[in-house]
């Protein structure tokens, strides 16, 4: 794997012991404590009339 590999991988790449790790979990409850509430807030309506009109061109 050459160094330009590496800078490809993402988020999905992370294999699931890594994602089982204590430091894993931890980073994932701390994650979700700080943005679960922001995540599950309705979209605003103009975003979703934007959003629907880029879609229509």
């Amino acid at each position: 794997m050459t160094a330009g590999d590496k800078r490809k991988s993402s988020v999905n790449d992370i294999k699931v012991e890594e994602q089982d790790s204590p430091f894993g979990i931890w980073l994932s409850r701390g994650l979700h404590q700080l943005f679960d509430d922001v995540a599950n807030e309705p979209i605003p309506d103009e975003l979703l009339r934007l959003i629907e009109e880029d879609r229509n061109k």
